[in-house]
């Protein structure tokens, strides 16, 4: 294991903002990017924190990805919200329409944002948060690039295509959960391939098809659906939803894409809000909170039971007070990256990208 370098979270924005304001993004998008970046290191989400920078960088010097456009909004419905990012990180097009889609809600009850032309590579929990923090349920879709198989098959046809959902509570923070379709995220692989791990069974296939334990050859192969045919089909699901009824890529499509090798996918989102109270006749939203409160109370009441993101709130309290640790071969490319010595083709860092470009070679 790499030696490990104590960050505090204000250190975790600013060297993030920096370095990528250094790579070539402006001020909007490096500040958007950071405040990603830093509230998963915050949740110790570290497959979606400091570990994801070099991949923005490359995606940005690949030229496939850009880093100064402002999204553009504008309406599809009444309740239906499009920005285009104009291939730029997600990020910033979430930022821009957090607002709005949640003033379209509370109007009508259900509101959608459709983002489109945008590379993604964060979790999708901090925008269903941000919605629940305002009192309403939210939820998000996004594909990614091919990775996973299709139950039955051996070929990657699916990205990780996960999904995040939130319901707001009185008295804490939201009910929240963020999961891909697969049986683990991209990221869990890399970084147990960068710290020399072995992979659980059932998570990936090598490139014989065969069952592997081994991340680099599951980099190569394919990864699985979680519980196989179920999780195959809401993968699915999550593939119509932010490609086709979005007017966006399919995973296969944003492989076809990436020219470059980057390892961030290109495509589009499907975030969806809904105001509680808008659902019931007469509605009391006490009363309301408090019947799913009786539900999360059932769910507790089982020993060795918890709620989702019981782990990122604890995180949460633990890494204000102490930071968060990042292993010091990470840093090292951070600040060559921040200090510009690093031009962003990232040799010699570990992603699943650069298994491609080698395997090519």
């Amino acid at each position: 294991m790499s030696k490990m370098i104590n960050m505090s979270l204000e250190e975790v924005h600013s060297t993030t903002r920096a370095l990528l304001e250094k790579q070539g993004f402006n001020e909007a998008h490096a500040q958007s990017i950071a405040n990603t970046v830093t509230a998963a290191e915050r949740d110790e989400c570290r497959h979606h924190g400091l570990f994801r920078i070099p991949f923005y960088v490359n995606g940005l010097k690949s030229g496939l990805a850009t880093g100064d456009k402002e999204p553009t909004v504008s309406d599809l419905a009444p309740a239906v919200i499009r920005i285009d990012a104009h291939y730029g990180y997600s990020n910033l097009a979430l930022e821009r329409g957090d607002h709005l889609l949640a003033d379209r809600a509370r109007q009508f009850g259900i509101a959608a944002l459709v983002i489109n032309h945008c590379h993604s590579i964060v979790a999708l929990w901090p925008e269903v948060e941000r919605l629940a923090d305002r009192g309403l349920v939210g939820m998000s879709f996004v594909s990614a690039s091919p990775y996973v198989a299709p139950a039955g098959g051996t070929k990657p046809l699916f990205g990780t295509n996960p999904m995040s959902f939130a319901w707001p509570r009185q008295d804490g923070p939201p009910f929240c959960f963020d999961m891909a379709t697969s049986a683990s995220a991209r990221g869990e692989i890399q970084i147990r391939m960068r710290d020399g791990r072995q992979l659980p069974e059932g998570w990936a296939i090598g490139p014989d098809g065969k069952p592997t334990s081994d991340p680099k050859q599951a980099l190569l192969g394919a990864q699985l659906p979680f519980g196989g045919f179920k999780g195959s089909a809401l993968a699915t699901m999550i593939e119509l939803l932010a490609g086709p009824l979005v007017g966006d890529f399919l995973s296969v499509e944003s492989g076809e894409y990436d020219t470059a090798n980057t390892g961030t996918c290109c495509g589009g989102q499907l975030v969806l809000a809904m105001d509680p109270i808008r659902f019931m006749t007469n509605g009391n939203r006490e009363q309301q909170m408090a019947h799913a409160e009786k539900l999360f109370g059932l769910i507790l009441a089982q020993e060795g039971t918890r709620l989702p993101s019981d782990r990122r709130y604890e995180a949460r309290k633990r890494t204000a007070r102490h930071g968060v640790e990042v292993p010091q071969s990470l840093y090292e490319t951070l600040q060559a990256l921040k200090s510009g010595k690093a031009d962003g083709s990232l040799n010699g860092y570990e992603g699943d990208h650069l298994l491609k470009q080698t395997t090519a070679a």
